[in-house]
């Protein structure tokens, strides 16, 4: 059970069911999609090493372990039990003491305040029931002229991603995902929402700088397809779909994958947002 209240019970749930079972069964998989933005983000922390960092949305805890060699302690926060028990495991293995892990939603988890000298968050702040609430309680976390560092993706029809998901769509139906609303992927995909919520949240100084990465998606097409459909929300959306147009769909994906492969695997950008701002 999470250590606080929820507020955002649709995520927890997800989190905590096939979703979160995913990720951290497959933690290596992630972090090749997601690592590239490690160095970018933690240098835009500026940590050190007598700080001590909050990860928000850490997951299996990837982040967390990076902060931890920079700094003095580390505290990684998550919905998902499953993530957090993988994060812990692999913690222990790297030998870094110097790491907690707490389930729960930091939009209403009880930081004590003023305890941390910095935020930092890799994808992990979109999902917030309420933005400004959620980033009012990490401002009132953070020490007067604490620092805040997230990674959030830009709209998704700059990502390589949107052609493959293109190619599914011809056989399957699939959400409007390019939509910037509350709650979903692209919810910051607008530096000027980004900069109202986080102005209404108690934060100053805040910068939007464009970043962009490849992730690695598989060793072959047919290898990042299958992964792709093993992913939680493709399995959630397809689920009422025919068999017959799911394999449609499969085959429509390897083919469009096709068009990324590189020496290195299937390498596809993503169009990101790197996040800075100071507490008030």
């Amino acid at each position: 059970m999470a250590d606080t209240p929820i507020a955002n019970t649709h995520q927890y749930e997800a989190w905590n069911g096939y979703e979160g079972r995913h990720w951290a069964d497959h933690q290596a998989r992630y972090d090749a999609l997601n690592d590239p933005v490690n160095a970018p983000l933690l240098d835009a922390a500026a940590l050190r090493g007598t700080d001590t960092v909050l990860d928000i949305g850490c997951g299996n805890g990837s982040v967390t372990r990076l902060v931890a060699r920079r700094a003095q302690h580390a505290v990684g926060i998550d919905l998902s039990a499953p993530m957090l028990e993988r994060a812990r495991v692999t913690a222990e293995a790297e030998g870094l003491p110097n790491v907690t892990h707490v389930q729960g939603d930091a939009q209403v988890h009880a930081f004590e305040p003023a305890t941390f000298d910095a935020a930092v968050s890799r994808f992990g702040v979109m999902f917030f029931a309420d933005p400004v609430a959620a980033f009012t309680n990490i401002a009132g976390a953070l020490r007067e002229g604490g620092r805040l560092a997230f990674v959030c993706p830009q709209s998704f029809d700059r990502q390589d991603q949107a052609k493959v998901f293109a190619a599914v769509a011809r056989h399957a139906p699939l959400p409007d995902l390019t939509a910037a609303s509350a709650g979903g992927p692209a919810s910051f995909a607008d530096p000027a929402r980004t900069r109202s919520v986080l102005s209404a949240a108690g934060f100053h100084g805040i910068e939007v700088t464009p970043l962009d990465m490849e992730q690695v998606w598989g060793r072959d097409p047919s290898d990042a397809s299958a992964f792709l459909f093993g992913w939680g929300p493709m399995r959630h959306w397809l689920r009422d779909v025919p068999e017959e147009a799911v394999e449609r769909a499969r085959e429509a994906a390897t083919e469009a994958f096709g068009a990324y492969v590189t020496g290195e695997g299937v390498r596809l950008k993503m169009s990101c947002w790197l996040v800075t701002a100071t507490r008030a």
